[in-house]
C-alpha cells in the first residue's frame, strides 16, 4: 500500500481555520463572482429542515418543505447566474473562514475584504425543547455582524419554486418580504433595509442584522430578539445533546461532528433517516452516476442507528423504529422495498430535470430513484438488525415485546423465502441479477437475531426454528461464496469477482475474523479493490463501466476488518487518511477520488459519517489508559 496522506485536523475549539484561497475576486473594487460549486459546504438543520452553506456564506442548497422537496436554493446544481441562492457578500472579498460553534449545528462564516474589514455570518435552523416538545420550525436564521472596521455588504436573496421553473410573486412590508408561489409561500423577516435586500444594493454594515426565512407567519417578538433567543436556545440544545454522548478517548471532535450530522439526517416528524441531503452530485467527474439520495434506505438507516447506539444516543433509534414499524405493518408479510420516501411513500418515480445543468455542469439532475422498484433481498435482514436492540435494551421508553416479535417473524419468513435467489444486490445494479453473498448474509442475520430474541423471551420452539435456519444458511454461504482460485469469499454464489460488502461478514458476527478464509479475503480485497488506502465497491464493471472513485464506507469496512484481524496500526493509518479526506468542517460525501483526494457523490453521506464513528470506536485507546 502507498503511504497515507498526512492527516488534516479539523478544528475543535473556538479558533477558526482559515479557508485556503478559493479564488481571488476581481482586482477592481466591487463584488466578484460567487465561488464555484463545491462540497466545501457546511450543513445546518433541525431534523425537519436543512441547508448547505458554502465558504462564502451563500446558502446554495435548501429543499422545502422537506428534505426531498423543492430546492428553493439550487445553486449547488445550477452554476452561474441562473442558480438560486441566499448570499451575504462583503465588498472586495479576499478570504473566508468557516467553522461550527463547538459541539453544535450552528455554523459561523467569516468574510474578510482586502482592507482588513470583516463580517461574521451565523447560520442555523432553530431546534430546542419548549412546551413539552422539540421546537423545530421551518426556518433558517442568519445573523450578520461586523468584526473589524466598516465593511460594506450586499444581500442577495434569489429564490424560486418548482425546481427553478417558477419565479415567486414578491410582496413587501416594513420589515418583511413575502415570496408567493402556487404551492408555497415563504416569508423573510429582517431588520435589514428591505429596499436594499430587494434591489441588491450594497450598504455599510453599521449594526447587527438578522434574517429569518421560513413559513409565512408573523413573529411573536422582535426580529433581533427572536434571532438571538433562538441562537442561544439552539446552542444550548446541541451542547446538552453532545454532552450525553458516550465518546471514545481519541478523535472526539470527528465523532461529535459525525454524530451531529447523522442526527440532522433524521426527519423527526416521521422517523425516517435520509441517506443524504442532495441529489445528483456525481459519484465521479462526468460519470453520469447521478442519483437522488433524499430518501430512507432501510440498509443505510440501520447503520446510522447502530452507530449512534454505540455512542448511547438512543433517541434516533426510537424515532426510526416508529417509521420502521409502520413499514413492516404496511407490508403485511409481503415484499418490502429497499427504500421509501420520508413520509413512507412507495412510489418514487425517477425523472430528469432537464433545465438544470447539474453539479459543475455535470448533469443529469435526477428526482426520485428507480431503485424503489428493485428486489434487494438484504432489506429483510436490515429490518431485523435495525429493530433487534429494542427487544433487549431496558433503557428504551418503548421496548418491543412479544407482539412486535410476531410481526418481526413475518419479516424473517421473507428473509427465508428470498434466501439464495437472485437480486439487484446492495449496490443496486440495474441490469444484472445474481445470488449476492451480501444479500444471503443478511438473510442469515435476520434468522440469527430472531433466534436470540426468542431465547431472550424464553420461547424454545421459536428459538430452535430460527437457529436451525441460521445454521443452515451459514454453512451454505461459506461453501457457495468461497472461491478457491481467488482465495476469497466472492460477491455471489459460485462467482469469482470481489465485492467490499463481503467484509460485513465479521461486522454482523457471521464469521470469526481470525478465520483464515476471512483473513485471506481481506488481503485479496486490499490487492484488487484498493487504490492506496482507498477501497472501491467492486472490481467488475457495472452499468456505467468500472468505478473510478473509492466508496468511503467500503474503506471504513476495510479499517474495521483490519482491526479485527489484528492489523490495528495499519487500520489507524488508513483512518487518519480518511479523516484528512473530510471537508474543512469535518463532513464527508459518498466518494473520494484516489488521485486528487476530492469528494464526490451526494452530501453529506450518512454511510461515510457512520464509518467515522465506527472506526473511532473500534480503534481508540481506552479511557482508562489515561485516567
Amino acid at each position: 500500500m502507498s503511504e497515507p496522506a498526512a492527516p488534516i485536523q479539523v478544528a475543535a475549539s473556538a479558533a477558526f481555520i482559515a479557508h485556503e484561497a478559493i479564488r481571488e475576486a476581481a482586482q477592481e473594487p466591487g463584488f466578484g463572482p460567487p465561488a464555484d460549486p463545491s462540497l466545501r459546504v457546511g450543513l445546518i438543520g433541525n431534523c425537519g429542515l436543512s441547508a448547505l452553506v458554502d465558504v462564502r456564506g451563500r446558502i446554495v442548497w435548501c429543499c422545502m418543505p422537506r428534505y426531498d422537496g423543492d430546492p428553493v436554493f439550487n445553486a449547488l446544481l445550477q452554476p452561474g447566474p441562473d442558480g438560486t441562492a441566499f448570499a451575504i457578500e462583503i465588498e472586495d472579498f479576499q478570504r473566508s473562514e468557516q467553522i461550527y460553534e463547538p459541539n453544535t449545528a450552528v455554523l459561523r462564516t467569516r468574510l474578510f475584504d482586502k482592507a482588513g474589514h470583516a463580517i461574521e455570518i451565523i447560520d442555523f435552523a432553530p431546534r430546542f425543547f419548549a412546551r413539552q416538545r422539540f421546537f423545530r420550525p421551518q426556518m433558517l436564521v442568519r445573523r450578520v455582524r461586523a468584526l473589524h472596521g466598516s465593511p460594506r455588504i450586499r444581500v442577495s436573496l434569489d429564490l424560486r419554486f418548482d425546481w427553478g421553473r417558477e419565479a415567486p410573486t414578491i410582496t413587501r412590508g416594513s420589515n418583511h418580504v413575502r415570496f408567493v408561489g402556487q404551492d408555497m409561500t415563504l416569508r423573510l423577516n429582517t431588520d435589514a433595509p428591505v429596499s436594499h435586500v430587494l434591489s441588491k444594493t450594497p450598504f455599510m454594515l453599521t449594526h447587527d442584522l438578522h434574517f429569518l426565512l421560513g413559513a409565512d407567519e408573523t413573529l411573536h417578538s422582535g426580529i433581533a430578539d427572536t434571532a438571538r433567543d433562538f441562537e442561544r436556545e439552539t446552542i444550548a440544545y446541541w451542547r446538552k445533546w453532545t454532552q450525553r454522548l458516550h465518546l471514545p478517548f481519541e478523535w472526539q471532535d470527528a465523532v461529535i461532528r459525525a454524530a451531529i450530522t447523522l442526527k440532522l439526517s433524521l426527519y423527526e416528524e416521521t422517523g425516517a433517516i435520509v441517506a443524504a441531503m442532495t441529489t445528483s452530485i456525481p459519484e465521479a467527474p462526468g460519470s453520469q452516476r447521478n442519483w437522488d439520495y433524499r430518501f430512507c434506505w432501510l440498509r443505510d438507516a440501520f447503520f446510522v442507528v447502530r452507530a449512534l447506539n454505540s455512542l448511547s444516543e438512543l433517541g434516533t433509534m426510537e424515532d426510526y423504529l416508529r417509521w420502521l414499524g409502520n413499514v413492516v405493518v404496511a407490508a403485511r408479510g409481503g415484499h418490502v422495498q429497499p427504500l421509501y420516501g420520508i413520509g413512507m411513500e412507495q412510489q418514487l418515480p425517477e425523472s430528469l430535470v432537464a433545465h438544470l445543468d447539474g453539479y459543475r455542469g455535470m448533469g443529469p439532475v435526477r428526482v426520485g430513484n428507480q431503485a424503489q422498484e428493485h428486489f434487494q433481498h438484504d432489506v429483510y435482514g436490515n429490518i431485523v438488525l435495525g429493530a433487534a436492540q429494542a427487544f433487549h435494551d431496558q433503557r428504551l421508553l418503548h421496548r418491543a415485546g412479544k407482539a412486535e416479535f410476531v410481526q418481526l417473524e413475518a419479516i424473517g419468513e421473507k428473509a427465508i423465502a428470498v434466501y439464495g435467489t437472485p437480486d439487484a444486490g446492495m449496490w443496486e445494479l440495474r441490469t444484472r441479477a445474481r445470488i449476492h453473498t451480501s444479500s444471503a448474509l443478511m438473510s442469515w442475520a435476520a434468522c440469527d437475531r430472531l433466534a436470540k430474541i426468542a431465547d431472550a423471551f424464553h420461547l424454545p420452539d421459536r428459538a430452535t426454528y430460527w437457529h436451525g435456519h441460521a445454521d443452515r444458511m451459514q454453512t451454505e454461504i461459506i461453501e457457495k461464496s468461497w472461491n478457491e482460485e481467488r482465495q476469497a469469499f466472492a460477491e455471489s454464489f459460485g462467482g469469482r469477482d470481489l465485492d467490499a460488502s463481503v467484509l460485513l461478514m465479521a461486522e454482523v458476527g457471521f464469521i470469526d475474523p481470525q478465520d483464515p478464509r476471512f483473513v485471506a479475503t481481506v488481503e485479496a480485497m486490499q490487492k484488487h479493490l484498493c487504490d492506496g488506502p482507498y477501497m472501491r465497491r467492486y472490481e467488475a464493471p457495472d452499468d456505467f463501466g468500472k468505478p473510478e472513485t473509492a466508496f468511503n464506507i467500503c474503506t471504513f469496512w476495510l479499517i474495521d476488518a483490519l482491526a479485527r484481524i489484528g492489523r490495528k496500526d495499519e487500520a489507524r493509518s488508513i483512518f487518519e487518511t480518511m479523516l484528512a479526506a473530510r471537508n474543512h468542517v469535518g463532513i464527508m460525501s459518498e466518494d473520494t477520488h484516489p488521485d486528487t483526494g476530492e469528494m464526490w457523490g451526494n452530501f453529506p453521506q450518512t454511510y461515510s459519517m457512520v464509518g467515522i464513528i465506527n472506526a473511532a470506536m473500534r480503534l481508540s485507546a481506552p479511557w482508562d489508559s489515561v485516567i
